[in-house]
């Protein structure tokens, strides 16, 4: 009876242990059934009028596209997408560009597209048109706010509109507003630009993607009403646009998105010897009277790395002088080249030369590689005079020796041993290295100068130009942009006010050729003491009004406006191997439209420069908005607006918006750049337009696709629902676990039961 009673009791066991087991089970089935109920609720929750989710699965993103982040992860929300077509005429040495931007908008909702995109760093942009459904819409200038304020309202009112913007001479907004569901609009706006002639060619270069910025500063909390941007950084106390100059980028591992299609019409105006693309595959189609038509080969391109097109005379069709004329109003406006004589002999002084080299984060990959081959030749062309030091930087700035020292066989080896080990990475302070090459210890028997090489990727340009002006003294600048996409506004102008040259390296098979051409200007400046005066009936404004130093291969250009009629001559006066030297233009040069917004552009350009001397800002803004107005041109005070009358978008829907992210640039190591990344983590949802995304929000992105940061209603299922279904579920399982319990103490009284019996 005994041993009977111990079976039954072993039997008993494994029977309750059964049920608790079968009871668990019934409790996540509970779970898992409340779970499914709660994603098909939210799927229906999803579903707007049009019967279409709006959110997708991420695995989607690697056939290619543009996705936003959602708050439900695993899903992401297809964005509105950017593509544009560059038309570019080339006459002479002046260029007329047309960049037409279609938004496509691929929601069932309407959106407000943000894009942020570089052009020239001398940009004259000046007209703008809305284009949808055959119908155009023309832009007009007005001051910033005001226009800021017209495209607002019409925005809200849900009449389409486009707003263009100076946030840098580089880098432009255009806001799309009202772009209906499942629809596209097309914006246009055109530019005139002066181009570069340099070692015998001239060159064309249409930047195509932003190198994301270092922004140094404390972060400031934003005021309402200020002109924000949706940057991934935040306004600080030094780089208070700093919203505005960091859109969002789409992170490596996705296909490439804002494809670009590009043609130029070539009018060189003299025989060529060749044309060439450096970085992109283009066709070369002669046409009638030696001109050409330039196309890229596969008919598009991703906005990846800068276009730069080359050109070069032949030997004996180089030009030495350039005219061109536009008459506007009551004035005549004229473009000169002049092409400096070549100096006779080389720098009779001995030189000291300091090398600054940029180590930060955005050097790495490629650019840390073309700047160290860059170094290595630099310090191989140095002579016995000469004295060098090495200045290396990233959050902060280390220097080979305390001093200049003699370039011994043994200083250079040394040199080369600290260029060697140099790595990318950590933030761009600039003006740490700065503070120690323009330390004003110049020594009168030398001539001192100093090498920049860096990417440039820096907010806090302005502080930066007011350094290099006020500490210069009788050093010259030179800068050596790196990589795919350096920042060619901060490098062209902190060698116009260093009174140097700016040279571009975009590859390693170009360090030796154009480093060589660079040290052909250390080395025989043509003229020196440059003086622009002009001789005629009528008072000339004439820019630059001081001109810089003119190195070896490089032309005097200059731009003037004089009253109508008045047309005299220009007398350019110099030194030539410590020799007087001039030459008289005669002003009678041919046609050329866009010489005036050329000229505006230069005069705005010399406004602004008077801020880096300490010129009351106040009268800066209002002589460069006087000057913008008349010109009707974009700067940082002015923008081109474009209105349509009709209300397209119905009362009852809402507008969502978002900022289209920019590619990484080529040979880019963007986990230096932007901090590193966390493939693992989930999307992040998107903070409202207008409050700056954290470089946090940045970091949490997947790296399986391409996504930007924007303003989207919400998706998913909201809290409160999700709360309710949680609950539900816990009282569900709290009565399965109830009645199992019951269950069990009634076996126990049946057993009992038999027992007895």
């Amino acid at each position: 009876m005994t041993r009977s009673g111990s079976l039954d009791k072993s039997a008993w066991d494994i029977v309750q242990a059964l049920t608790a087991l079968r009871a668990l089970v019934v409790f996540l089935a509970a779970l898992v059934g409340m779970w499914a109920i709660g994603t098909v609720a939210a799927a229906l929750a999803e579903v707007g009028e049009t019967g279409q989710p709006v959110e997708v699965p991420y695995d989607v993103m690697d056939d290619g596209g543009l996705f936003l982040p959602s708050e439900r992860p695993g899903y992401v929300v297809p964005a509105t997408t950017v593509a544009s077509d560059v038309a570019i005429d080339v006459s002479g040495m002046v260029a007329r560009a047309r960049v037409s931007q279609t938004f496509v908008n691929p929601t069932d909702r309407w959106m407000e597209g943000v894009y942020v995109f570089p052009l020239p760093e001398n940009a004259a942009v000046d007209r703008l048109r809305l284009v949808f459904d055959d119908r155009v819409v023309e832009g007009m200038i007005m001051e910033r706010e005001a226009a800021r304020e017209a495209y607002e309202t019409a925005r809200d009112a849900g009449q389409r509109a486009s707003l263009v913007s100076q946030e840098r001479p580089n880098i432009f907004t255009n806001a799309v507003a009202n772009i209906p569901p499942g629809g596209s609009i097309t914006v246009e706006l055109e530019y005139q630009q002066s181009l570069a002639f340099a070692d015998g060619a001239f060159q064309l270069r249409f930047p195509m993607v932003i190198m994301p910025r270092y922004i140094p500063g404390t972060p400031v909390s934003p005021d309402a009403g200020l002109d924000l941007g949706s940057g991934w950084s935040r306004d600080t106390d030094q780089v208070p646009d700093a919203s505005r100059v960091t859109p969002p980028v789409a992170l490596p591992g996705g296909a490439p998105i804002n494809p670009v299609s590009l043609t130029i019409e070539l009018d060189p105006g003299f025989p060529v010897a060749d044309i060439e693309s450096p970085f992109h595959n283009v066709t070369v189609t002669p046409l009638a009277d030696s001109r050409y038509r330039v196309a890229l080969a596969a008919g598009q391109t991703f906005a990846t790395r800068d276009f730069e097109l080359v050109w070069r005379p032949q030997p004996l069709a180089v030009p030495t002088l350039g005219v061109f004329q536009e008459t506007v109003g009551a004035w005549d406006h004229y473009l000169v080249m002049l092409m400096a004589p070549a100096a006779e002999a080389g720098i009779d002084r001995p030189r000291e030369v300091i090398f600054i080299i940029d180590r930060s984060g955005s050097m790495a990959g490629d650019s840390i590689v073309q700047a160290r081959e860059a170094l290595h030749y630099a310090l191989d062309r140095l002579g016995p005079e000469d004295r060098f030091n090495i200045i290396a930087f990233d959050d902060e700035a280390t220097q080979l020796w305390d001093g200049a020292r003699e370039a011994t066989a043994n200083a250079i080896d040394r040199g080369h041993r600290f260029v060697d080990q140099l790595t990318a990475d950590g933030g761009t302070e600039m003006a740490a290295a700065l503070d120690l090459a323009l330390d004003g210890n110049t020594e009168s028997d030398r001539l001192r100068q100093i090498v920049f090489i860096t990417d440039g990727a820096v907010g806090n340009e302005a502080a930066l130009f007011s350094m290099i002006h006020d500490r210069l003294a009788d050093s010259r600048l030179f800068t050596v942009g790196i990589g795919s996409a350096p920042n060619s506004f901060f490098m062209t102008e902190a060698a116009e006010i260093g009174r140097g040259a700016f040279t571009y390296i975009g590859s390693t098979r170009q360090v030796a050729e154009r480093m060589a051409s660079l040290f052909e200007r250390l080395e025989a400046p043509a003229l020196t003491d440059v003086e622009i005066t002009f001789d005629g009936a009528g008072r000339a404004e004439i820019y630059p009004a001081i001109a810089p130093d003119v190195y070896v291969g490089e032309p005097v250009v200059v731009t003037a406006r004089l009253p109508r009629g008045s047309a005299g001559s220009l007398l350019v006066t110099g030194r030539r191997d410590g020799q007087a030297w001039g030459e008289t233009v005669r002003l009678d040069g041919a046609t050329a439209p866009g010489v005036a917004a050329l000229w505006a552009g230069d005069k705005i350009t010399a406004f602004e420069r008077q801020r880096y001397r300490g010129a009351d800002p106040e009268s800066v803004r209002r002589s460069i908005i006087q000057t913008a107005l008349a010109y009707r041109l974009v700067n940082e005070y002015t923008s081109l607006v474009a209105i349509d009358d009709e209300v397209v978008r119905p009362p009852e829907e809402t507008i969502a918006s978002e900022t289209v992210a920019t590619n990484a640039p080529d040979g880019t190591e963007m986990e230096l750049v932007l901090g590193p990344v966390m493939p693992d983590q989930a999307f992040q949802p998107a903070e409202p337009l207008g409050q700056p995304t954290s470089l946090a929000a940045i970091r949490n992105m997947a790296t399986t696709g391409s996504v930007t940061i924007a303003q989207l209603p919400a998706t998913a299922t909201s809290a409160p629902i999700n709360w309710l279904f949680g609950i539900a579920s816990l009282v569900i399982a709290t009565l399965l676990l109830m009645l199992a319990a019951r269950r069990r103490r009634m076996r126990h009284v049946i057993s009992d039961l038999g027992a007895v019996r």
